[in-house]
């Protein structure tokens, strides 16, 4: 597909393009890293299904009437459908007059006529976050589909996803991006300067839109490494300023969370519809940035001299799924200044996630006990799952903050 915005998955592109040039399936489960992509390749599916062009081979053509609609976001026959609300989850919505934003009202959507007279594309992105009931909702209508609607689901976990909604859609798995591809693809669009490009393109791992998401917000990748070199500080801290100060990095991952948020809005839809999304979310931007400035208010604040007390009060305003992606976020990062702490112990420099950090690693790694890291990062995948599974977030980053190995006598 020559006009597709999906960059780095060859494998994705071959799949759909078969689809669009033979026959069409009515369900598409996209599995892949969260930001690897999927959204992305989902809406190449779309334009290519709204697409007028006669010649199904240049499909989309990005040219037409219907690929521009898409572009837009405002053509009546694609449909898309996210998780929201306090649990963060796509519910399923009431019987009768379902609220939008729900699977009922998604059905209801779909049960009508197109008005375009073509296909109906209905996008559901993070589906691994459908609740049970919801799942069983699309059921019905994955086993009996209208004629001409295609549903995609883009999922990080398909396991989270019922066996019975899995066996209805054709797969395609998606992987982590090379990242001298990331690079390009971050230039093609404007989006960064080489060196830029590159560090963003590291600190993704792999995953475009979230390198497009630190090119969008420079506030995040500041945070990225403040939040880095605090967990390198805690090397050196002990008890009572470890169980403190990982309060104090949740925070700072709740405000990276937010500027990444606000990155990802602004850079949303890729690079086909990079320009007109420029336009049009120009009025959008302020809110979300007032929104950035006010999570990352806390620190401020307390910089100015306010106690750890009143954070620790200030922490039960935010929901539990709030919580569990700042502890998720920190955990990330957690594992990333792992992983280079290791590789630097080996003498490594070009395999590290950021190499502004060089010179704290190279000075601290030699003085880490062998084994320490490894085991570190073991018991840190055990709690991200736990997490996953509703585990209180401040306890499970607790336990991780006193297992951190401590510095012993340089090699």
């Amino acid at each position: 597909m020559e006009n597709a915005a999906t960059r780095g998955q060859p494998g994705g592109l071959a799949a759909i393009a078969a689809m669009v040039r033979g026959s069409v399936p009515h369900a598409v489960l996209l599995v892949g890293p969260p930001s690897s992509g999927k959204t992305t390749l989902a809406l190449d599916l779309a334009a290519a299904l709204l697409c007028v062009d006669p010649d199904r081979a240049a499909r989309p053509c990005r040219r037409c009437r219907g690929c521009r609609l898409v572009a837009s976001g405002n053509h009546p026959d694609l449909h898309r459908l996210a998780p929201d609300g306090p649990g963060g989850q796509v519910r399923i919505g009431q019987a009768t007059d379902p609220e939008p934003g729900t699977i009922r009202d998604l059905i209801g959507e779909l049960a009508l006529l197109p008005v375009e007279g073509g296909a109906r594309v209905a996008i559901v992105e993070q589906a691994h976050r459908i609740n049970d009931d919801a799942q069983n909702a699309l059921l019905k209508m994955l086993e009996e589909p209208p004629a001409g609607v295609t549903i995609v689901l883009c999922a990080d976990e398909e396991e989270c996803l019922l066996p019975t909604v899995r066996s209805r859609c054709v797969r395609v798995r998606l992987g982590p991006v090379a990242g001298r591809e990331i690079e390009r693809w971050l230039e093609e669009l404007g989006a960064a300067d080489a060196p830029s490009a590159a560090r963003f393109a590291r600190l993704a791992g792999g995953r475009p839109g979230l390198a497009l998401a630190y090119a969008r917000a420079p506030e995040a990748a500041r945070l990225r490494g403040e939040i880095a070199r605090g967990l390198l500080d805690l090397l050196t801290a002990g008890r009572h300023e470890r169980l403190t100060s990982v309060r104090t990095l949740m925070s700072s991952a709740a405000a990276l969370e937010a500027a990444l948020e606000e990155g990802r809005r602004a850079g949303a839809g890729g690079e086909a519809r990079v320009a007109e999304a420029e336009t049009r979310a120009a009025g959008r931007r302020k809110k979300p940035a007032a929104a950035a400035t006010a999570e990352t208010q806390p620190k401020d604040e307390r910089a100015e001299g306010e106690t750890d007390a009143s954070t620790e009060s200030a922490a039960p305003k935010a929901s539990a799924s709030d919580r569990r992606a700042a502890a998720s976020a920190l955990l990330a990062i957690w594992a990333s200044v792992g992983r280079d702490l290791a590789v630097a112990a080996l003498g490594g420099r070009r395999g590290l996630h950021d190499p502004e950090l060089l010179d704290e690693l190279v000075a601290v790694a030699p003085t880490i006990p062998t084994g320490a890291l490894p085991a570190f990062l073991a018991q840190l995948a055990t709690v991200e799952a736990q997490i996953d599974e509703n585990v209180n977030p401040e306890l499970a980053l607790d336990v991780l903050a006193l297992a951190w190995p401590r510095p012993g006598r340089a090699a």
